[in-house]
């Protein structure tokens, strides 16, 4: 099976937050008290559902048939001015880099991208107030409490967007599953047809003096992938969440090294202008096939404005200075 099956970056869930508990309208009574005042205690808040962020877990799929997702009622008020027990939130652990957003009205709710972050994503109701706090100078002994706040019950779409320092952008086969397979200990599904990868992968990568890098394969790109074409959109917005796009064009390319770097560029600038503001690089990938004299006449066509390297990750040539570029283009801004 392939990993991409396990690969969940969407799900929409019914989320019911508990209901408040209802204060009580309790009047203290006991052995030396006939009539004494009211001492009714509040109602517990009901349960929130709240997401909180996992730095382990890579994938939405432990959501994907939790459909509805319930939490606890809070507990009425006792005698003596006791509290209702608060409803039992029910946690809902995410990969960072997950956007929450109201299912109706697409707004987006807040995104968690840090690991033990938690935010509330549906709010319990209140507990309702005790008779106590309804006591005046005119009405000592008020025989009514507040009742608990419902509920609320909505949908929300859970949506991960993969957080990676480099994220490889290439069309279909162009060589970016073996780069990361060869800089990574990550294993993607490698075969020479387009679209072997259907889901993102991650890979830390390894560089000097014990640092690292999380570098993401992201499904290959087609002209048109901006308007939804070919696997689209879903794939582009993985591109917004890294801080370096490094893309890949194969040696062998039928078109020029400029004309695919152009339409790759236009796609993402289609897809969202922002894109333009990260760091670019260029790695000319499967150079094994050019001898260095083509290298040097290849050099001269490159586009200007972006630095580039000839790598193969097959024979495992320009991967060291492939990994210096992007180092510094990670820590430029640091």
């Amino acid at each position: 099976m392939a990993q991409g099956s396990n690969f969940v970056d969407y799900v929409k869930i019914c989320c019911r937050s508990g209901k408040g508990g209802a204060g009580s309208a309790h009047l203290h009574r006991d052995k030396h008290t006939a009539k004494g005042g009211p001492d009714g205690g509040d109602g517990g808040r009901g349960g929130h559902i709240i997401l909180k962020g996992n730095s382990q877990l890579w994938t939405l799929l432990h959501l994907k048939y939790r459909k509805h997702i319930i939490a606890e009622n809070g507990g009425t008020g006792g005698s003596a001015l006791k509290h209702g027990a608060d409803g039992q939130d029910e946690v809902l652990e995410v990969p960072l880099g997950t956007i929450a957003r109201n299912a109706e009205t697409g707004e987006v709710l807040f995104d968690i991208t840090e690991d033990g972050e938690t935010k509330i994503l549906t709010a319990g109701g209140r507990g309702g107030l005790g008779n106590w706090h309804f006591k005046t100078p005119t009405k000592q002994t008020p025989r009514f409490a507040q009742s608990g706040e419902d509920g609320k019950e909505e949908w929300i779409i859970l949506e991960l967007k993969v957080l990676a320092d480099v994220g490889l952008v290439g069309f279909p086969n162009a060589g970016k599953s073996t780069l990361l397979s060869v800089v990574s200990a990550a294993k993607p599904e490698i075969a020479n047809y387009p679209f072997t990868t259907l889901v993102p992968n991650l890979g830390i990568v390894s560089y000097r003096d014990n640092k690292s890098f999380i570098m993401a394969d992201i499904p290959g790109i087609i002209e048109g992938a901006s308007q939804g074409k070919g696997l689209g959109y879903r794939f582009l917005r993985h591109i917004e969440r890294n801080s370096v796009l490094l893309f890949l064009v194969p040696a062998d390319t039928d078109r020029s090294i400029q004309e695919e770097y152009d339409i790759l560029l236009k796609e993402l600038t289609a897809y969202n202008p922002e894109l333009l503001d990260k760091p670019r690089l260029l790695a000319i990938s499967k150079s094994d096939l050019l001898d260095e004299e083509l290298i040097a006449e290849m050099k001269k066509e490159l586009p200007h404005d972006i630095p580039s390297v000839f790598i193969s990750a097959v024979a495992q040539t320009g991967i060291a200075p492939l990994k210096d570029l992007i180092w510094k283009a990670i820590n430029q801004d640091a």
